[in-house]
């Protein structure tokens, strides 16, 4: 599948909205790159498109790489059998210091390792050591990097072990400042670079990666790139970090997950008069030139791997956290009121799933829905008196009423009981709006989600202390414990990597030639259903992040059974357990053992 990860005319409301195209059936690359098999005979296609040859619903595993238990022998397949100082640096196979006696005497690494042999577990507490020592998260981010482009199995060993801790480095915040910074810290190209030089080109361009069996691809213009605006061909982090949770967290192997960059140049000054910067010298195409260019790049990917569908992604993370708060509120979704700051298609994208979700529980239209939610842009209230000047996308959120200019007083007016941010400006939760929300509910729904952390509504500390401890608070960047009078909460973040992971592995275990909205509320229903009571006396509506592989199981096995139950799975017979089916396809990072 194929994710579009954006913002602007790529695809807009990269927050909201993911496109994901299924992947055909292939076979892996022909002697280009690392890590891939040797050429191809007509027998082995044809083994490889034999279902016996498939694990989790459609990854294409020729080699046994995946169906290998951990004590069962594996080749390590690259053009030809990976050996001696070769071996040693492709990432998939390499071991470093675990490479055992015996292997080092059958592929040729006598000499060129010292002679302890090390275990894995020692190997990333050893890691783990090092990264701590490090004061500045861009260096820990550099750090994990570099080792998923020399060990992989070993940096996905560290970040399901440790995900709590290094799921804000290799994404949500740090990935922001390492965008930023892209150019300067370049070490690895990851993953594919189209731009308009390659116009004419792209289904080469697509031919040149040495995988054939993808099954995501997370693609960015890198136009808007979290809050920070126009990050151009640096935007690149996102797809690369996203990626590796969908490995990490749902289990999808990394060989086939494909990030790519999308260059049509940039509007920012700073990036175009940076030395360093990677990316085209030029102002950002537009119009016809960039639609050709999307529409070749679509047409490209669909050639080569397949049907396109589309997923949503924060819209659901964001829907889950609101039902597992109204279990400390009361009420349905239909008995709040909610207004949103900020009305881009991130924000609408979550808007409509709230209200869709609130029509399938009340069989009401989802207009009627609709009038429940309001949202506020930098004009003020969205009313019908300016729908004739509004975006499309605005258009279905312009209720009667009177103009209201600015945010406080159109709390002070709509008297909402869950607020939510998705402005990409920070401090817009000020003192005030948050005193305002506290004023008419016992307990106010805060969810401030801009991301990085400096574009936050409001921070963690500010919206407890405002509202005398009794908001139920969550963001989209992480905020450690705050104490307010005696008592700690732990603020709740909305992370889509609750939500993408398992929906994508739900997709591929069930083979859906198609997503339905259905499918986006299954897994918001299956994650709100992870939050525990203790997790809600702590003032959580998300779950820890230290279970997400279960929760991702969990998601995927709803998601699949939503698939089987519309009819729109094609991975027949169904399994019997799905939870159980999820977790038995999901990639494991322990080392294998070489013949």
């Amino acid at each position: 599948m194929l994710s579009l990860n954006r913002g602007s005319s790529l695809l807009r409301g990269a927050a909201a909205r993911t496109v994901v195209v299924r992947c055909g059936s292939g076979r892996r690359g022909e002697g280009k790159g690392r890590g891939v098999a040797m050429e191809s005979t007509h027998e082995e296609v044809e083994a490889l498109m034999d279902p016996k040859n498939t694990v989790g619903g459609g990854v294409e595993d020729t080699y046994g790489e995946d169906r290998a238990t951990e004590d069962q022998l594996v080749t390590p397949w690259t053009v030809s059998v990976a050996s001696g100082y070769w071996l040693l640096r492709d990432p998939r196979h390499n071991k470093g210091l675990a490479f055992t006696e015996k292997e080092r005497d059958a592929h040729y690494l006598r000499g060129l390792l010292p002679p302890v042999v090390a275990s894995q577990e020692l190997q990333e507490k050893k890691l783990m050591h090092n990264l701590r020592q490090y004061k500045l998260p861009l260096q820990r981010y550099m750090a994990m990097m570099d080792l998923q482009e020399r060990n992989e199995r070993l940096f996905y060993k560290l970040l399901i072990d440790n995900v709590e801790e290094l799921l804000p480095v290799v994404y949500t915040p740090t990935v922001g400042e390492a965008c930023q910074k892209y150019g300067s810290i370049f070490r690895h190209p990851q993953g594919l670079y189209i731009s308009l030089k390659e116009k004419g080109k792209i289904l080469e361009v697509l031919r040149n990666w040495p995988e054939r069996s993808i099954q995501v691809i997370v693609v960015t213009d890198g136009e808007r790139i979290l809050g920070l605006g126009d990050l151009g061909c640096q935007g690149m982090g996102i797809p690369v970090g996203k990626l590796s949770l969908y490995t990490a967290l749902g289990g999808l192997r990394p060989s086939a997950c494909l990030p790519i960059t999308i260059d049509v140049g940039t509007n920012n000054e700073q990036l175009l008069n940076d030395e360093f910067y990677i990316g085209l010298r030029q102002r950002r195409a537009t119009g016809q030139e960039y639609a050709d260019l999307l529409h070749e790049f679509m047409r490209a990917v669909k050639q080569n791997y397949g049907e396109k569908i589309l997923i949503q992604g924060t819209a659901s993370v964001v829907l889950a956290g609101v039902v597992a708060a109204l279990k400390l509120v009361g009420g349905t979704l239909a008995e709040h009121t909610y207004l949103f700051l900020g009305a881009g298609e991130a924000g609408t994208g979550i808007a409509e799933l709230i209200a869709l979700e609130m029509s399938r529980q009340t069989n009401a239209p989802i207009e009627e829905c609709r009038k429940k939610i309001w949202l506020v842009d930098s004009k003020g209230l969205i009313v019908s008196s300016r729908k004739e000047s509004l975006q499309h996308f605005k258009k279905p959120w312009a209720h009667e009423h009177e103009p209201i200019k600015n945010l406080l007083g159109a709390v002070q007016v709509i008297k909402p009981t869950i607020l939510i941010g998705t402005s990409g400006v920070g401090r817009t939760f000020t003192k005030d709006v948050v005193e305002a929300m506290a004023s008419f509910n016992e307990k106010p729904i805060i969810l401030a989600l801009s991301n990085p952390t400096s574009q936050s509504e409001c921070t963690a500390e500010e919206a407890y202390t405002w509202s005398k401890g009794r908001a139920i608070f969550a963001s989209g960047s992480p905020f450690d414990p705050v104490e307010y009078e005696g008592k700690t909460f732990v603020p709740g973040q909305a992370n889509n990597a609750y939500i993408f992971p398992g929906f994508g592995l739900g997709l591929v275990i069930s083979g859906a030639i198609r997503v339905h909205d259905d499918l986006l509320l299954a897994a918001s229903e299956a994650l709100a259903q992870q939050v525990t009571q203790e997790n809600f006396d702590k003032g959580l509506i998300y779950p820890p992040f230290t279970n997400i592989r279960k929760i991702s199981a969990k998601i995927a096995s709803n998601v699949a059974a939503k698939a089987y139950e519309l009819g729109l799975a094609s991975r027949l017979p169904r399994p019997e357990n799905l939870v159980k089916y999820a977790e038995s396809c999901m990639y494991t990072p322990l080392y294998r053992s070489y013949r």
